[in-house]
């Protein structure tokens, strides 16, 4: 093969441009610190980039963004819970100390003042939010768990005109009551009238009533609908259902095989064979749905939205808004999770159904109307004592006042056992509602441990794909400027070499 200069020259300037090609390959590995600076560079490289970059941009957003925002989500629960607990911890202490049958009428009244006062801030604490979000709420987490003060404005009211409890027949009690009518009104100055001159201690009578206690009261005051599955699995109701016009006329007047709803309380009452019917007709499993509705709510009611199936229409200044809520679907089942890890979920709420109850609310309601009676029996006896002292004994007025004593001191009686009965079971009930927060608290503890176990797998897992994205992406700084120091010494060599050549050619020798 023929060499001419040109030759030559052509292969000197190709080689020198490889050379300069390769300085330029090292010279921008050394500034960006990376083996690649598009995909044509290494196609392997390349590929393996994108895979690591995509890993390691989802365990940032999982161990950065969700699971921290997750464990405030659990932190604020486990607050709000722990809150929940020490104020039912101290009405347990305020009930056990009511239960003493040496303490007065003052005394209980001052105890009870406290346990309305520990229910109030029970149900605030059930409003708690977690940046805007209300944590006990389920999916509505923009609506409060309680109502606020918006109720009291004239311009805003919740017509709820259908709601819907479902319970059994184990969920029914019953309320104990002392017909006092003969002595109601009976004191040292009206003695002597007709109605109280024949009153003995037999018209004082004493009863126990079945009933299931609503979740609510002061209800509208239409018949309630009450439906259930007989034992065979049809459907019955119940159709034979009076509505009071009063409490204390429904407790008074109910008979043995009637069925009477209050309005005024919340509650559905059973006389004795119309309960052993109904007991008779279901399982213990059997579902009991009573459907009522409510208009009027006061400031620190639990919203039903969060328990109940029902429907509402909500009017703000003079605009109307129908809506319907958990319609065919379980209220329990709004569960809230959160992404933190592949193919990993984290629940973080707690369902106002798991640590707040209507229940508290209803105890505290009886134990005031109880607390009401005995002191309005109380003030009579007293009355009556004083009045005893001022008389004669032998005296028609004597004898008056003290047959009217024994009436109101059978009531007094009756009505101060059945507060006392009524402490005895609220310390069992609040304890059960303290054993059923505790539940919640257990639950919310177990899944933020479980959040840390993950949070130390993800900050794990981060750190291994981001060394794995260096070694495959990074180049070796020392080894790339070794590469670039002979790559410009070899340039410059070429450089010299070329100079050389090129000096002569066949024109030196012409």
């Amino acid at each position: 093969m023929r060499m001419t200069n040109k030759i030559m020259q052509n292969n000197s300037l190709y080689n020198i441009n490889n050379n300069k090609v390769l300085q330029d390959k090292l010279s921008t590995q050394m500034s960006t610190q990376k083996k690649i600076t598009r995909p044509s560079d290494d196609p392997v490289v390349a590929i393996r980039a994108l895979r690591l970059r995509t890993s390691v941009s989802e365990l940032t957003q999982y161990y950065e963004k969700n699971a921290p925002d997750a464990e405030s989500w659990l932190t604020v629960t486990e607050k709000a819970l722990g809150t929940g607990t020490e104020v039912l911890t101290d009405m347990v202490k305020q009930a056990t100390k009511a239960a003493n049958k040496d303490l007065g009428v003052e005394d209980l009244t001052i105890i009870t003042q406290q346990m309305k006062l520990l229910r109030d801030e029970y149900y605030s604490t059930g409003n708690v939010d977690y940046a805007g979000r209300f944590v006990f709420t389920g999916y509505r987490t923009d609506t409060s768990l309680s109502f606020t003060s918006e109720v009291e404005d004239p311009a805003v009211t919740y017509d709820y005109t259908s709601i819907t409890e479902k319970v059994k027949i184990g969920d029914f009690d019953s309320i104990n009551y002392t017909d006092m009518s003969d002595v109601d009104g009976l004191n040292k100055s009206n003695y002597t009238d007709t109605k109280y001159k024949t009153v003995t201690e037999q018209d004082i009578t004493n009863k126990d009533i079945h009933r299931i206690r609503l979740s609510y009261d002061d209800l509208k005051g239409g018949t309630p609908t009450i439906k259930y599955k007989d034992k065979d699995g049809n459907d019955a109701s119940i159709t034979n259902i009076t509505v009071a016009t009063s409490a204390e006329a429904a407790y008074k007047q109910i008979a043995a095989d009637e069925v009477i709803f209050v309005p005024e309380t919340g509650e559905v009452l059973f006389g004795d064979k119309a309960y052993e019917n109904l007991n008779k007709a279901v399982t213990t499993d059997s579902e009991i749905s009573i459907t009522y509705g409510k208009n009027s709510w006061k400031n620190g009611d639990l919203r039903p939205e969060h328990y109940f199936s029902c429907k509402a229409t909500i009017t703000k200044n003079g605009q109307n808004e129908n809506k319907v809520f958990n319609d065919d679907a379980d209220v329990n089942s709004q569960i809230i999770e959160y992404d933190v890890g592949y193919n990993q979920k984290i629940r973080v709420n707690t369902l106002a159904s798991e640590a707040f109850t209507h229940s508290i609310d209803r105890d505290i309601d009886d134990l005031e109307k109880a607390l009401v009676s005995l002191t309005e029996i109380n003030s009579t006896v007293e009355d009556l004592k004083t009045l005893k002292n001022t008389l004669t004994e032998g005296t028609p007025d004597y004898e008056t006042v003290e047959q009217e004593l024994a009436a109101a001191q059978k009531a007094y009686d009756y009505v101060r056992e059945n507060i006392h009965t009524m402490f005895e079971g609220t310390i069992t009930s609040v304890q059960n509602y303290l054993n059923q927060t505790n539940v919640a608290v257990t639950d919310n503890g177990a899944r933020s441990s479980r959040l840390d176990l993950v949070s130390n797998r993800l900050m794990e897992q981060k750190t291994t794909f981001q060394t794995l994205q260096s070694e495959n992406e990074d180049v070796d700084i020392s080894e790339v400027a070794i590469q670039l120091t002979s790559t410009e010494l070899t340039y410059e060599a070429a450089l010299m070499a070329t100079g050389k050549i090129m000096q002569t050619s066949l024109m030196n020798y012409i």
